[in-house]
């Protein structure tokens, strides 16, 4: 697979640095993303049923909709990357995580249907990151708030180790809540 430089800080918004610092400086993030995908599905699939709807505490996802919340993420935001890297620099809106959750009924999906769109959704994005051109990379767009104003600018390979860290953080979330107690 591709090597693809870790971002540099001013190409993407300061809360990003929590998922940028969970990835390391290698460039290997297309391998990275290959690798958690096997690693939480063998996490998933090693949890007892009970598990898989229990929440740490009120308001808090189950493991199913942090899965679901997985595939919502990197499908939005390897969305993005394919608008920015086609030059497609057109600002977009965000998305309310907690309403995704809710709507996407994922306790009522089995584990075998969650890991079947997962896969898919992974696999595309590891295409789309492999075939990108090179000079795709630093090509940027911006998402919009409520009002209009541009936030959040990012690159095309920060938004590649977004998905990745983001994906990280949600694992070392699932392994100290839910795994603990």
């Amino acid at each position: 697979m591709r090597t693809i430089k870790k971002p540099f800080p001013d190409e993407y918004p300061p809360y990003s640095e929590i998922y940028m610092e969970l990835v390391p400086d290698d460039g290997q993030v297309l391998h990275f993303l290959q690798n958690n995908a096997i690693a939480l599905k063998k996490l998933a699939y090693s949890l007892p049923e009970e598990k898989l709807y229990f929440r740490y505490a009120p308001g808090k996802w189950s493991v199913k909709e942090i899965l679901v919340h997985l595939i919502d993420d990197e499908r939005i935001f390897a969305y993005r990357a394919l608008r920015y890297a086609r030059n497609d620099d057109t600002p977009l809106h965000g998305f309310e995580q907690d309403d995704y959750a809710v709507f996407s009924c994922a306790d009522q999906r089995s584990l075998d249907s969650i890991f079947e769109e997962y896969e898919a959704v992974r696999l595309s994005t590891l295409q789309l990151f492999q075939h990108l051109p090179e000079e795709a990379m630093l090509r940027s767009g911006a998402g919009i708030d409520a009002d209009g104003s541009i936030i959040n600018k990012r690159t095309v390979r920060a938004l590649a180790y977004h998905i990745a860290g983001h994906e990280q953080r949600h694992i070392n979330i699932i392994r100290e809540r839910y795994l603990a107690v």
